[in-house]
């Protein structure tokens, strides 16, 4: 059994993620809870759980839902599931992810949310401690699903709460921007900020948290409705039309924020309409975080296809970047933690789009990238000007249709043949196989996780002759299998 992919669970409602699944979840997440403080079903005592009024533990859970309309539904059905598992619920309502993870400090939690896909599906993610279940957590919740667990005892179950969380989540948000960019936040003052928030749960967060901040937000589709009727739910620059016109229509405007449907995710506009590129948004955060540490070693941790333009940012810095798989920037962030010296510090993790500030919190969070990136850039006097010294060498994705059973042969050939192919300054193949070329530059190969395609990204001066060489290599590779 297969149910977690890269970003938890998703698919649709009548055929994927459906309420005997919510349940059936919910119920294996308690157990799991309750096997990790080694007491199945009722737990020991140790953080994550609560003493119930008859003096037993239970692993307690914040469970909240983004604002499609299958999340109640499928939210009552996860309760169910997590009380008759064990686990204390406390049910926080409508409400962005990252404020969910902000809840799930000191214990667990379940975000009912398919991010920005359609309003046809929904998923299920789960945190422990503010951070996303690694791999091997969500294994277990699998192994426990496929068992078929039954209920606990009639006298172990856990109790079902309403909670309210939001607010203290938007209260530390503004508490953590104001302490660590005074500067920045302070030239927030009287800025006017468009927000794109897509009928999504960021409407519940952003403009409020911009308008504390002492900024003037333009909130568009801030309305929560989830059949997003506005636009799709995924902010891209075809989706973020209305937005980029309506901040290149305006002179007071210099920048735009566009979210998808669970408030995770962000795109950056300029005032001229243009969308920022989110490798280029990467890297002026990355930069500030670094110059702003007193660790000894600062340390960026992002992905293998994000630009070289990050890793030259960070350098001029004084820091250094490094790359983990997708999808799992929080055990990156821990492995780098467990690796490094006293003088090592995470000040910032980061994929295209998806962002951790571990100062703040574990989990991805575009709530205070939004507030963050709105703030550097009035700091700055725009995000044009913000973003000057960024180098932007042309990039392009491509995808060569390869069967799944034939990935891993053909990744072995392409190991050695796509070196061969270019002036390597350096190699890895930890994810896939990523040549650092002469000159400045970059190619990355990989099999892709969810589809039968092997990926190739590459930024380079001459960006489609190096694509060109390694859709060669790849596609000799595909047709020798």
């Amino acid at each position: 059994m297969t149910l977690f992919g890269t970003a938890g669970i998703r698919g649709d409602v009548r055929d994927a993620v459906d309420p005997e699944l919510a349940m059936a979840v919910g119920r294996a997440a308690a157990r799991h809870a309750a096997e990790q403080s080694g007491d199945d079903p009722s737990g020991n005592g140790q953080f994550g759980e609560e003493l119930s009024a008859d003096g037993r533990t239970s692993p307690s859970f914040a469970l909240g839902i983004d604002g499609r309309t299958t999340g109640d539904g499928l939210a009552a059905a996860a309760a169910a599931g997590l009380a008759s598992g064990g686990a204390d619920v406390d049910r926080v309502g409508r409400l962005p992810t990252p404020a969910l993870a902000h809840a799930s400090r000191g214990r667990r939690g379940m975000m009912i949310t398919a991010s920005h896909n359609p309003p046809t599906d929904n998923g299920i993610k789960l945190f422990d401690d503010g951070v996303e279940y690694d791999s091997e957590a969500e294994s277990d919740v699998e192994r426990i699903v496929a068992a078929e667990t039954s209920p606990a005892d009639w006298d172990e179950w856990g109790g079902i709460r309403e909670g309210e969380t939001l607010e203290a989540y938007r209260e530390a948000v503004c508490a953590y921007l104001e302490e660590t960019f005074p500067e920045a936040v302070g030239a927030l003052a009287g800025q006017r900020v468009a927000v794109d928030c897509g009928n999504g749960v960021a409407g519940l967060a952003t403009p409020q948290i911009l308008r504390s901040l002492g900024a003037e937000p333009v909130a568009l589709n801030a309305n929560v409705d989830g059949s997003f009727p506005a636009r799709e739910s995924k902010p891209t620059p075809e989706s973020l039309t209305a937005l980029r016109r309506f901040v290149e229509g305006d002179d007071e405007l210099r920048i735009g924020i566009g979210h998808d449907g669970d408030g995770d995710r962000l795109a950056v506009v300029g005032p001229d309409g243009e969308i920022v590129h989110e490798d280029t948004v990467l890297a002026v955060i990355a930069e500030r975080y670094v110059r702003k540490a007193d660790a000894v070693d600062p340390v960026v941790v992002t992905t293998p296809n994000a630009s070289g333009r990050i890793d030259e940012r960070v350098a001029a810095a004084g820091g250094r970047t490094e790359r983990v798989a997708l999808g799992v920037l929080h055990e990156g962030i821990a492995r780098e933690r467990a690796a490094g010296s006293v003088d090592t510090e995470v000040v910032f993790a980061a994929e295209p789009w998806k962002h951790v500030h571990p100062a703040f919190g574990g989990w991805i969070d575009a709530i205070v990238s939004a507030g963050l990136i709105a703030a550097l850039s009035a700091e700055a006097g725009g995000i044009e000007r913000l973003t000057a010294d960024v180098v932007e060498r042309p990039y392009r994705k491509e995808s060569v249709a390869c069967p799944d059973d034939a990935k891993t042969a053909v990744m072995a050939e392409i190991e050695t043949e796509l070196p061969a192919q270019f002036s390597a300054t350096d190699v890895d193949t930890e994810y896939g196989v990523r040549v650092e070329l002469e000159g400045g530059g970059w190619v990355l190969v990989r099999p892709s996780g969810t589809e039968p395609y092997i990926r190739i990204y590459a930024e380079h001066a001459d960006v489609d002759a190096v694509v060109d060489t390694a859709w060669s290599v790849v596609e000799d590779a595909v047709e020798a299998e």
